[in-house]
């Protein structure tokens, strides 16, 4: 029986990135450290294997590896890691987004006790990786090899993954941000709503409206759980998107600005440099010099 590191190791090959047949899992390697990387965590529970990762949210630095795991309840931006890797060694791990909706139907069913509702706490954890936690992801990646039995048993080992997540020490976190009406649940409202209009203006009252939140409490309790204001999130929203549309769609600045929701190029090319470290066509070049393979 294959442990789980090595399951992840057989399907990744010499792949970083690796979608599986499974909509929600995707596995990845890495052969050696990286440097900070941006990224939007969705709603999901990140497990190493092998090696070590860290997350930084805000000021927050979040370390996982083969005894603990990651989990974020919201659409996290973030700053991503891999610390420790080697090719003798890899880094090994998975990523699986979480479905609120099933652990609120499993939580309502689970004779636990209701959560407080604890906003402060934020929305990312570290969580203790136990055997009965880690042998269903182990069993899921294992249907990859039986193709026609993923469509009938995957959905069950998903949902045992769920309810073990229940059982978890990080329990209390996961069904205070699926249950409808609390703070949490209405500030994870407020964040699709961005991630789906980032480029339209950002108004705060009538956003707040929109949630049955006054706009004191909206800009309280996003702050709590993202590490930045509505404001921030949309304008990390805009710009990576921008950058992404100049890397790989071949956006000149000015256009990249105006499509993601800019009114000023200027303004836009400020964000950018204090974002990225670099004004827009030299962050770009840099990044296509450091991918262009050697000749």
């Amino acid at each position: 029986m294959h442990t789980l590191a090595e399951a992840i190791a057989h399907w990744t090959g010499g792949q970083e990135h690796c979608p599986t047949a499974i909509p929600n899992l995707s596995l990845y390697r890495r052969n050696l450290p990286t440097p900070p990387v941006a990224c939007l965590v969705e709603p999901s529970i990140v497990l190493v294997a092998q090696g070590a990762k860290q997350l930084v949210i805000g000021e927050q630095a979040y370390r996982y590896d083969a005894e603990r795991f990651m989990v974020t309840s919201l659409n996290l931006p973030g700053i991503s890691q891999v610390l420790e890797a080697a090719p003798e060694r890899p880094c090994l791990g998975l990523v699986y987004k979480l479905d609120l909706r099933t652990i609120t139907e499993l939580a309502t069913h689970s004779g636990l006790p209701p959560p407080v509702d604890s906003t402060n706490q934020g929305a990312a954890a570290i969580g203790r990786l136990t055997p009965a936690l880690a042998e269903p992801f182990r069993r899921l990646i294992a249907l990859l090899d039986e193709p026609e039995s993923c469509t009938v048993l995957a959905p069950l080992i998903e949902r045992e993954i769920h309810y073990r997540l229940l059982l978890s020490d990080q329990s209390a976190r996961l069904r205070q941000i699926a249950a409808t009406g609390s703070q949490s649940f209405r500030i994870a409202r407020v964040l699709d709503w961005l991630r789906n209009n980032y480029t339209q203006p950002l108004r705060i009252d009538e956003l707040a409206a929109h949630v049955r939140m006054s706009a004191s409490n909206l800009h309280l309790h996003f702050r709590q759980l993202t590490a930045m204001s509505p404001l921030q999130y949309q304008k990390w929203l805009r710009l990576n998107e921008a950058r992404r549309l100049m890397l790989n769609e071949h956006l000149d600045a000015a256009s990249a600005a105006f499509r993601v929701g800019y009114e000023s190029p200027s303004q836009f090319s400020r964000e950018y440099s204090r974002q990225f470290g670099a004004p827009p066509r030299r962050d770009i070049d840099t990044m296509r010099r450091v991918a262009a393979p050697a000749i």
